[in-house]
């Protein structure tokens, strides 16, 4: 796949103007959003994305199409993992629900650039050691198996603790007391002080490394283009915001997420060691020739199997979460 440096233009392009758009239109005038307007913004984000692929689709094929589209459909059910977390960080910082847009998209801004940096070093990595697979896909299984038994632990988990960053900061620096409003820096007396807004910020930008250290790889199984990789990541990640109010009630109803996410990452863990098989480059392994006893899974057969995956887990979940309600 070329990739002409036009392309990344366009790209910067339409993710700056939807950060654009994000402030002028919802996070410069505080305000919590209605349903009704979380869900439009939510629709008019996956929409953007999916035009977003239909363009790639058309210009650079079908097979590129199909890997933007299940790197995007892969990145979007992760990244609901990252509701639960998002939902523990503004309750422990007692976030006011007016305030909680404006610190979502400062900390998934923080996210993205964090994520990029990641995506190039993924990209380089991959492009002059093969053999890195192998690492990305055991990581995703251990993930998927830590899915499980967090998904089999009944009991509430532990509060959440900012990031040793977060408490650093605030044990050497100054921090008010409470929320000024939105500002995150406020000047009193001589001295500047941070507000906990600022540490919110911080605390949601670097929890989601956490995560992309899971989803990253998870995406290069399905494509090694690395322009594919940060489109899906900026659009599933530019959508989080308006998700989360669309959906902070209802996370407690998908009972079965971590399964699902199990289901899905191991299976995306298993395709990546299986690809790192095929193009074996390890003298310990086979003497260094390939192993292609599995075939590998075609794009069409992966992005199927996490579209199902996600449906039965969304329509178990609900239909449990009904019954248990009647």
């Amino acid at each position: 796949m070329h990739v002409h440096a036009l392309a990344w233009i366009v790209l910067a392009g339409i993710i700056l103007t939807m950060i654009v758009v994000d402030i002028v239109g919802h996070v410069r005038t505080p305000h919590e959003p209605t349903l009704k307007e979380a869900t439009w913004w939510s629709v008019a984000y996956i929409a953007i994305a999916l035009i977003f692929g239909a363009i790639v689709w058309a210009v650079w094929g079908p097979q590129y199409g199909q890997e933007y589209l299940g790197g995007y459909i892969t990145e979007k059910a992760l990244s609901i993992d990252n509701l639960f977390v998002f939902v523990i960080i503004l309750s422990t910082f007692r976030v006011p629900r007016k305030n909680q847009q404006e610190v979502l998209l400062a900390g998934i801004i923080i996210a993205l650039v964090l994520r990029l940096i990641f995506i190039l070093a993924g990209a380089a990595l991959i492009e002059n050691f093969s053999w890195v697979f192998y690492i990305f896909g055991a990581w995703l299984l251990w993930t998927a198996i830590s899915q499980v038994r967090e998904g089999s632990n009944d009991d509430d988990e532990d509060e959440y603790r900012p990031p040793l960053l977060v408490r650093w900061v605030s044990k050497v620096v100054p921090v008010t007391d409470g929320f000024i409003g939105s500002r995150m820096l406020y000047r009193h007396g001589g001295r500047t002080y941070i507000t906990p807004m600022l540490l919110c910020v911080i605390a949601i930008g670097t929890a989601d490394v956490m995560f992309a250290v899971d989803s990253i790889p998870a995406i290069y199984s399905l494509t090694s283009e690395a322009y594919l990789v940060f489109a899906a990541n900026a659009f599933s990640l530019l959508g989080l915001r308006q998700l989360y109010f669309l959906i902070d009630g209802l996370l407690d109803r998908i009972v079965f997420l971590h399964y699902g996410l199990a289901a899905i990452l191991g299976f995306i863990g298993f395709k990546l060691i299986n690809h790192a098989l095929h193009t074996n480059e390890l003298r310990f392994i086979n003497g260094g020739h390939e192993v292609s006893v599995i075939p590998e899974p075609s794009i069409a057969f992966s992005l199927g199997f996490i579209v199902v995956t996600i449906l039965i887990t969304v329509a178990a979940s609900l239909a449990v979460s009904r019954k248990a309600r009647a």
